[in-house]
């Protein structure tokens, strides 16, 4: 079984509250919708420490491109938006950052960021693609026509057989 959700600090407070106001731990329990060890790992720790902090937050690896790096990407990229990421990576470990990032990692934190291949486009691009879908262009109609008319002549033909097949089962008409 898994990790369920972390408590916010209005949980927290809530379940050291409850016990303290005399709930037991199954009544408050229930009345958060969590389990009973929860509530007794939350109380014992605001009763041994006189606080209720989560450490879940601080757990993991730290990023090697912090707020800092990431707001140094953004600008080398901003600066040059026809920049490969091979060439920001270089920029950015060359700029005097204490640990060196691999390409890798420059990729991810871009990523993160939200600049994509799919969001760079440039502006020559753009123009290019404006006068492609603006000018008008002539469809080959004949092939299109003479299809839709030779559907239309098998429907015809079609329903004429289906009539002639209902007149001669039903000689009433």
């Amino acid at each position: 079984m898994g990790k369920s959700r972390d408590f916010s600090e209005f949980e927290r407070g809530m379940i050291v509250g409850a016990r303290n106001a005399g709930c037991s731990l199954s009544q408050t329990a229930n009345l958060l919708g969590c389990s009973r060890t929860a509530v007794s790992r939350v109380h014992r720790e605001w009763c041994h420490k006189q606080k209720t902090s989560s450490d879940r937050g601080a757990s993991g690896r730290k990023r090697l491109v912090d707020e800092n790096g990431e707001k140094r990407l953004a600008s080398m990229l901003e600066a040059n938006r026809e920049a490969t990421v091979e060439e920001i990576h270089a920029l950015y470990n060359s700029s005097g950052v204490e640990k060196p990032i691999s390409l890798r990692t420059a990729r991810r934190t871009l990523k993160r960021l939200g600049y994509s291949r799919s969001n760079r486009t440039t502006v020559a691009g753009m123009e290019a693609l404006l006068e492609e879908t603006s000018r008008p262009e002539q469809l080959d109609t004949s092939g299109l026509q003479s299809e839709t008319q030779n559907d239309s002549e098998q429907k015809i033909e079609s329903s004429t057989t289906e009539l002639a097949r209902s007149n001669e089962n039903n000689p009433e008409t």
